[in-house]
């Protein structure tokens, strides 16, 4: 590992979790137009809005891990290609949020923190074929979660819900990108831990 990919692992981390993010496409518009939200509607929204900001912090860790363990450059190539695009999915996350009055998760540290490590530990200890693997299944699990959150949002909220559509449109095509590159199939244990850690985290930020 050179000194050059932990600068710029450092950097990513400090962009992801203190840095304005900017999106490289148009934040998603509906397209109905928006209905005023009850206090209760706007509250509900917003929680689930800020799983998902927390779901996009994750993304840019679990990324930055895998591309610092990566073998093959073409690879880390991808890996960032993917990255870039979950760094929209974090703009308009956050600024959803603002719109809706609240705040991202105060927790978003120690969430990069866990999956930066399960990023490179996967890189690093399976190979590039098994943290290929990772990305298939988190990105499986993100689009189940997406859709939930689509059954979930208020009716009225159309602009949370063309950022969700959007976000699980980019989700299924970085799944089948790593599935292309060679990905093989994860464990069920691993599966399983890797729901019930989701699970904890979406618990958490759905509040925190």
């Amino acid at each position: 590992m050179n000194t050059d990919a932990l600068l710029m692992a450092a950097d990513s981390a400090l962009r992801t979790l203190w840095a304005e993010p900017h999106s490289s496409r148009p934040c998603p518009v509906p397209t109905a137009g928006a209905q005023t939200l009850l206090e209760s509607e706007r509250r509900e929204a917003a929680a689930l809005m800020r799983v998902n900001h927390v779901g996009e912090v994750c993304a840019q860790a679990l990324y930055t891990g895998q591309a610092l363990a990566c073998q093959s450059r073409a690879l880390r190539e991808k890996l960032a290609e993917a990255s870039r695009e979950e760094t929209d999915h974090l703009a308009w996350t956050l600024k959803r949020l603002r719109e809706l009055n609240d705040r991202p998760s105060l927790l978003n540290p120690l969430w990069y923190a866990g999956a930066f490590a399960i990023g490179y530990a996967a890189g690093k200890l399976g190979g590039d074929q098994v943290s290929l693997g990772f990305v298939v299944e988190t990105e499986h699990q993100v689009e189940a979660h997406l859709e939930g959150h689509m059954e979930q949002l208020p009716a009225g909220d159309t602009a949370s819900r063309a950022i969700v559509a959007q976000m699980k449109a980019d989700e299924i095509a970085h799944a089948q990108m790593a599935q292309r590159e060679g990905a093989v199939e994860l464990p069920a244990p691993i599966q399983g831990l890797m729901k019930a850690a989701a699970k904890v985290m979406t618990t958490v930020a759905h509040r925190i």
